[in-house]
């Protein structure tokens, strides 16, 4: 009997539309990837070049976002995964108190791992690293709209100040002067490091040049954290090429529809956009869902007439200034949680209704959404705009029948994103 063949990367991601970006980049890059929906019961069945495990700890306690990272790291390692890669979003996103630097230190002491680095550079969606400093297209992270993320409101876009911060090992820089080097230069910048004492080191990143050199340099490294442009540099470290065939999907039939939950300047636009072309759009109230009106039921009344039509949007995205205003009246983890649970609802019961090609906005939705429609695994498909791909996923709520689902960071994608994101699949 033929040996199975080992996993050459596993993936750990921090949320649900982390997974996909990250996979999107593998799959273009040619890895046959699986995206798991949080830390598989059952050992590896599929023969794939990548597992990407999607967990949702990017804003619970540090040490349950650690506990969870170290179960998927254990899976990961029974399959036999080459390297590990912790995903993270490409604005940082994290408190003073992690979860970035504490997950990455458990999962460091767990691999008898020394050094890795960290970047969320991903320069397709604007998100480039200079001397350290995060920038989201022209302007600093702390200009960029990240000041006012309900949850993880990013202030300062240093990331060395950020990430040392949440760690207890010291924090250095690969700056951009040594990256244009290459590979070489890279790794005596490591050697160098390491003799100071830093274990873990902000690479700076401008370019997809930046990261391909990058990709080569850590070939060797147990850990690498990162967003997840460096995967792109990755594959060919493994002697994997670019190939269409890792993309094909099933094709698409059944309703069309949006949720979204984020409330980022691009999904706000987004919506916006959707609006303007004529698309039925329906906003939730947060506020009377705090006062026990059925709002998931009204939603999914207000739809059904609707799904023959063409898509249907649902959304709860609101500017800063009104979000705040509901969470100083309801407190910032409720008013989360309790918009999160509603769209979520309404996502599975549009599901219900015949929705089998559906969008989601929000990291944090995604992941009550994908639970919710009870999805184990998905198979990545073709990208939409940079980091967003559609995938297809058997769900519970469908009676296992197969559902086209994007999951979309509140940051990514362009204004005609929700109108666009049908169109690719035919």
């Amino acid at each position: 009997m033929a040996k199975k063949k080992l996993l050459l990367l596993g993936c750990i991601a921090d949320d649900f539309t982390g997974a996909t970006d990250l996979a999107n980049n593998l799959v273009r890059a040619g890895m046959r990837v699986v995206q798991a929906i949080g830390v598989p019961a059952t050992p590896l069945d599929a023969e794939v070049d990548a597992v990407v495990v999607a967990l949702k700890s990017r804003t619970i306690a540090p040490a349950e976002a650690i506990e969870q990272a170290l179960g998927a790291l254990r899976w990961l390692q029974a399959q036999g995964a080459q390297q590990i890669y912790f995903k993270y979003c490409s604005t940082f996103d994290s408190t003073p108190q992690g979860n970035i630097g504490p997950v990455t230190e458990a999962l460091m002491k767990a691999l008898n791992c020394d050094f890795t680095i960290a970047t969320p550079a991903f320069p397709d969606n604007k998100r480039t690293v200079f001397k350290g400093y995060l920038f989201a297209g022209d302007v600093l992270l702390n200009e960029s709209g990240m000041q006012n993320h309900p949850l993880t409101p990013m202030t300062d876009p240093n990331l060395v100040r950020v990430l040392q911060a949440q760690c207890t090992r010291k924090v250095g820089l690969i700056d951009h002067a040594v990256v244009a080097r290459g590979a070489e230069a890279i790794e005596e910048r490591i050697a160098q490091l390491k003799g100071e004492g830093v274990s873990i080191a902000i690479v700076d990143a401008v370019s997809n040049d930046d990261l391909l050199r990058m990709g080569s340099a850590l070939a060797k490294m147990p850990l690498v954290t990162a967003g997840s442009g460096v995967a792109i540099g990755l594959p060919a470290n493994f002697g994997l090429a670019p190939s269409s065939q890792a993309s094909a999907l099933p094709a698409a039939d059944g309703h069309k529809a949006v949720v979204s939950g984020s409330c980022s300047l691009a999904t706000n636009r987004q919506v916006l956009d959707f609006i303007q072309r004529g698309g039925a759009a329906l906003a939730i109230d947060p506020l009377r869902i705090a006062a026990g009106v059925d709002v998931a039921a009204e939603a999914l009344a207000w739809a059904a007439p609707l799904l023959d039509k063409g898509p249907v949007l649902v959304y709860s995205t609101a500017e800063a200034g009104a979000v705040k205003s509901v969470q100083g009246r309801l407190g910032v983890d409720e008013a989360g949680a309790m918009v999160e649970r509603t769209i979520a609802a309404i996502a599975r019961g549009l599901v219900d209704q015949g929705v089998r090609q559906l969008v989601v906005a929000g990291g944090e939705t995604s992941g009550a959404c994908v639970q919710a429609l009870g999805i184990a695994q998905m198979q990545i498909g073709p990208q939409i705009d940079p980091g967003v791909p559609w995938c297809h996923a058997r769900a519970e709520a469908a009676k296992g029948a197969g559902v086209h689902i994007a999951l979309k960071s509140g940051n990514f994608g362009s204004d005609d994103f929700f109108t666009k994101a049908f169109t690719v699949l035919g």
